[in-house]
């Protein structure tokens, strides 16, 4: 590889990309629709980082290759193809290993990121808190660190000697190893300080019963639109994967007067990298803590029932088993003959029924909140602090007062 050539698996890469090709791996027929699918998702991963796609290939991987990932032919094709369109970053919806990307980027002579590079510089992207932005450094670093090895040149050089910290004969690469592992602990100190902040705003919170739900999801369903829609909030809402990374609470103020504590939170993804779970898991604690969940799908999206799975395995992994209300979003992007299908398919999935919902248009957000108030008044009964207080104004969806009018 070039000495001037910046890897794939640099923090500061994903930043700089402007042209990508995307690849993935095809296994079998069967295979073929879900690899569009998720190569469908990379492009869209690639348009939140900025970076116009100008290659897709889905090659046919029987078995991966342990040098290259993929086979010699596809390799040398790929490598004519990118210098014909002048040398754009590849994306490859695969995990690779340190080695694996190392050859590639070597071959093709351009930085290579695997799925979890791109999502991890979205994350760092759209991390707007400090707690958020130390998730997602620390998340980075511990990807880089098995990646220091052999990736760069200048870090096989030696230093030591009288007056030099680090010994006689410790590479370059070993200081860097040191340096990232001191910067994790730190990193992980002043988190866990955030966290002991974050549990004192959670204790407040829990000292007033007001029950607390949270909107889970696969990543751009349509949560924000959902949050602000409910609580007339102004939460950026925009048609990207990952718009809203850090969480987001508003009051949400109900027909029976109850009110309930409303948390965006992140997307999940199809193989969410182990990096990202671990990191987050102080942001992903208010999902666990949540009184009662509503989970959204993208009725519209031709892959919602996998998505669903996702989201539904994810929660089982968390350990989340709170009463939850399934909401069928987007539904105006859905065609009157194929809205039965769809919400039938979600319905099988999650062995319930679905609220059918259009935060655009308006359509159901009376049942959903009707059902929120209902099943928040059976998670946290009801007590004079759960009530509005005078002075006290808590945030209305426009058109709540006609409902509480007919009610």
């Amino acid at each position: 590889m070039p000495s001037t050539l910046r890897s794939g698996a640099g923090p500061a890469t994903g930043q700089t990309l402007r042209e990508v090709a995307v690849v993935g791996s095809q296994g079998g027929r069967d295979g073929r629709r879900r690899t569009e699918v998720q190569l469908d998702e990379l492009e869209e991963l690639a348009r939140t980082l900025g970076a116009r796609v100008v290659e897709r290939s889905a090659i046919p991987v029987r078995e991966p290759h342990p040098a290259t990932f993929f086979r010699a032919g596809a390799v040398a094709a790929l490598t004519s193809r990118l210098a014909e369109l002048g040398g754009p970053a590849v994306l490859v919806n695969d995990p690779l290993s340190p080695r694996q990307q190392r050859n590639l980027e070597q071959t093709w002579g351009v930085p290579v990121l695997d799925r979890t590079e791109v999502i991890l510089a979205i994350f760092a992207r759209r991390a707007v808190t400090a707690e958020g932005k130390i998730q997602v450094e620390m998340a980075q670093l511990e990807h880089l660190l098995p990646r220091l090895a052999g990736g760069w040149t200048h870090l096989e050089r030696q230093r030591g000697g009288v007056g030099l910290r680090g010994g006689p004969g410790e590479t370059q690469i070993e200081v860097d190893r040191r340096l990232v592992r001191r910067r994790m602990a730190r990193l992980r100190e002043r988190l866990q300080a955030l966290e002991r902040q974050r549990g004192i705003r959670r204790q407040a919170r829990s000292d007033v019963p007001l029950a607390s739900c949270a909107l889970v999801g696969y990543t751009n369903a349509g949560k924000s639109t959902l949050l602000n829609r409910l609580t007339n909030s102004e939460v950026l809402a925009d048609d990207l994967l990952f718009a809203t990374l850090d969480p987001t609470s508003r009051l949400l103020s109900l027909n029976s007067g109850r009110r309930v504590i409303l948390t965006d939170t992140v997307g999940f993804i199809q193989a969410l990298p182990t990096e990202l779970v671990k990191a987050f898991s102080a942001t992903l604690e208010e999902v666990r803590r949540a009184h009662l969940l509503v989970l959204v799908v993208d009725a519209s999206h031709p892959d919602a029932s996998d998505q669903l799975r996702t989201v539904l395995a994810t929660l089982a992994e968390m350990g989340c088993d709170q009463p939850t209300l399934l909401v069928a979003s987007k539904i105006d992007r859905v065609g009157e003959g194929g809205l039965e299908d769809a919400v039938g398919r979600l319905e099988a999935v999650a062995g319930c029924r679905a609220l059918r919902v259009s935060a655009i248009a308006g359509t159901g957000l009376r049942e959903l909140r009707a059902a929120i108030d209902e099943l928040a008044g059976r998670m946290v009964p009801e007590t004079r602090a759960n009530r509005p207080t005078l002075g006290v104004t808590a945030a209305r969806a426009p058109g709540e007062e006609e409902d509480r009018a007919a009610s």
